[in-house]
């Protein structure tokens, strides 16, 4: 059966899902599962010993691996021309971006029994023409050719319209463990939503304040408490203590659906638990919801768009799913936050939404000629910018636009690198070789060799 495929790389997960061609249209969006336990894996490829490239995170088996051997935080990466050393060899982020969606595009298409007809890559919403065009150029370097690239924004976009939203304007708050991420999209004249702005990328919440981080201090503090900052720092103890993180992003996840739970670890004495309620975990991380509430409101408001045309505020990622971000959101936006029933797999059920319009778009209604007028205006001069390309060419809906929301993106250019120092090597003096430099170019003095052309 016929499919399209949607891809989110966006966040510190990757997640997809399809849309089945049925009685001539595309079904609603099903993700499909990546790894035995989880629909999710993280953007993590280990260099096997046969030289290939595997996506998977070794160090959650619990075996030793070689660090050195493995590749994370690569999309995070590109537009960064230093590449990554893995197992001696460099490789370049958005190569290895491409080798992750390759990997997921082969094992989606062994399940389901063929490739898909039309694939959409969800990217982080931070992403401009320059990052964008180096993983399509590694894409097809791989032999993908039949990708769309676009921004998690715009397809979180998509499957709220699928879920039922009738709007022109959304503002979308993507909360992750790397950061949160706001941006506020619009549809063009042609349909199809495109990003207005964006602000936040790889921004961590309240300075290095993160939900799974603060929850982690908040245990390991009650740990001390219980057990004594001796026997804390015993060797087996701090075996145990690396189970810590994993355990405190279950408990987090439980708290987002009940009001207390535990925290367990097995130590080598036995078991132990530290209570928290949700009170207390909200308490922890109100600062750093009350950044990415913030960080949303200047979007919004850097965007240009009034507050009384904003439609809704949509909220994606795994933290989302917290009930104070609902509830800040809230204050700022009354009347317009929406938490999706799935906010890690957002992104991907709209890629695969948007897959399908590139597939099988919409018709377009026929133009009809303008109506003669007594008087009627000189023309307005044309835009001196193309008309943007969106994801679907379907009618618009609610208020009719008085023109394109979507600004002309700026011409491609390299993103702003962090600072690097380099300490500068003392090269040794050079020996004589018979040649001089002249400034442009050196000249052979030798006997018997002629002047170049023009100093004969």
């Amino acid at each position: 059966m016929a499919y399209v495929l949607g891809i989110d790389i966006g966040g510190s997960h990757t997640t997809a899902a399809i849309s089945r061609l049925w009685d001539n249209s595309w079904a609603p969006p099903e993700v499909t599962w990546l790894d035995t336990h989880s629909p999710t894996i993280a953007p993590v490829l280990h260099l096997a010993p046969n030289g290939a490239l595997t996506p998977g995170d070794p160090a959650l088996g619990g075996t030793p691996y070689d660090a050195g051997r493995v590749a994370r935080d690569f999309v995070a990466r590109v537009g960064d021309p230093v590449p990554l050393l893995i197992g001696g060899e460099g490789w370049s982020a958005p190569a290895l971006t491409a080798v992750l969606t390759s990997r997921v595009v082969e094992q989606v298409a062994a399940h389901e029994g063929g490739h898909p007809e039309q694939i959409v890559l969800s990217h982080p919403a931070g992403w401009g023409a320059y990052r964008r065009n180096l993983v399509h150029a590694a894409l097809w370097e791989i032999g993908l050719s039949n990708v769309t690239l676009l921004s998690e924004a715009v397809t979180a976009a998509e499957n709220h319209v699928a879920a039922g939203f009738t709007g022109r304007t959304v503002a979308v708050l993507a909360l992750r463990p790397d950061g949160c991420t706001a941006s506020v999209v619009g549809r063009g004249r042609v349909g199809g939503f495109g990003v207005l702005d964006s602000a936040g990328e790889g921004e961590p919440y309240g300075g290095e304040l993160d939900f799974d981080e603060a929850l982690h201090e908040h245990v390991r503090t009650e740990l001390g408490r219980q057990l004594g900052p001796r026997q804390l720092d015993d060797a087996q103890v701090r075996v145990a203590l690396l189970e810590l993180p994993a355990e405190c992003a279950r408990a987090r996840e439980r708290l987002a659906v009940t009001t207390e739970t535990d925290v367990r670890l097995h130590l080598p004495h036995g078991p132990i638990r530290v209570p928290v309620t949700r009170a207390e975990f909200t308490e922890l991380v109100r600062p750093a919801v009350q950044v990415a509430v913030d960080t949303l409101a200047a979007t919004v408001r850097s965007s240009g768009l009034p507050g009384d045309q904003l439609d809704g505020v949509l909220l994606i990622g795994g933290w989302a799913r917290t009930p104070l971000v609902a509830e800040l959101a809230e204050i700022r936006f009354p009347g317009l936050v929406t938490v999706g029933p799935d906010p890690d797999t957002s992104a991907a059920a709209g890629a695969a939404v948007a897959a399908g319009q590139i597939v099988l778009p919409t018709p377009r209604p026929e133009p009809r000629a303008p109506e003669p007028r007594p008087a009627d205006p000189a023309p307005a001069p044309a835009p001196s910018h193309h008309e943007p390309q969106w994801t679907h060419p379907e009618p618009l809906r609610g208020r009719q636009p008085s023109g394109d929301l979507v600004r002309p993106e700026p011409e491609p250019e390299p993103p702003p690198r962090p600072p690097i120092r380099i300490t500068p090597l003392k090269l040794p003096k050079p020996r004589g070789t018979g040649i001089r430099g002249t400034g442009r170019e050196a000249v052979d003095e030798r006997p018997g060799r002629s002047a170049p052309r023009g100093q004969r």
